[in-house]
Parts: C-alpha cells; structure tokens; sequence
C-alpha cells in the first residue's frame, strides 16, 4: 500500500498524490471522457438514422436522444474543466489551489458516474 501525507478536501480527508500519479489520473480521466464521447456519438448518430423522418419514433426515442446529447454536453464540460486546469497548472509554479484540486476530484467523480449511468 503506497504510504503518504493526507489532506482535507472540503469535507473530504484525500491522499496526497504524486505529481506523477495525478498526471496519470489527468490522463485515464481525459482517455475515459474521449471514449465515451466516442460511444455516445455513435450511438446518438445510430438513433438520429432510426427517427430520421419518422414521427413516431421520433416521438418514442427522442427523450432517448436528448440523453445522449446531455452526455455530450457533460463531457464537453469535463474536457474544458481539465484543459483549463492542466493549463492553468503549467502555466503555474504555485501548483494547485484547493478549489483546482475540488474540482478535480469532482470532475473525476462526476466522470465515474456518467460511467455507471451508461452501463
């Protein structure tokens, strides 16, 4: 078990991470929002062919559809929240704010839940 410091995260007691690490969790975070963006694409495309011209099925899978497009947007959100923060960190000497680092953990766990969401 890897041994380190603990800090207070808001309400949360969180191990300290290596800058290695973090960067490690940077990039599975960012490689896990492109896949699901990519699945959520295709399937989104694969639904807009089956309503195309349809009223009905339009009418019973466009809730379906507004879903997708949700999870596109939530993505979006992520991927700019990461970019800003990996650029704001090197742009940086100071490392990351407390509120950087919140967000970091809520962008992960946000990601993690879109996961479980989806399967």
């Amino acid at each position: 078990m890897e041994q380190g410091r603990h800090i207070n995260f808001g309400k949360k007691l969180v191990k300290v991470m290596s800058e290695e690490k973090l960067e490690d969790y940077f990039s599975e975070a960012i490689k896990n929002i492109r896949d699901d963006r990519a699945v959520t694409s295709k399937l989104l495309l694969e639904i807009m062919q089956y309503i195309n011209g349809n009223e009905e099925r339009h009418h019973t899978s466009g809730q379906t559809a507004a879903k997708y497009v949700e999870t596109l947007q939530r993505s979006n959100e992520q991927l700019v929240k990461m970019v800003a923060l990996l650029h704001k960190k090197s742009s940086a000497d100071t490392g990351l704010s407390a509120q950087d680092k919140d967000e970091i953990f809520d962008i992960l766990n946000s990601n993690q839940n879109s996961e479980q969401e989806v399967d």
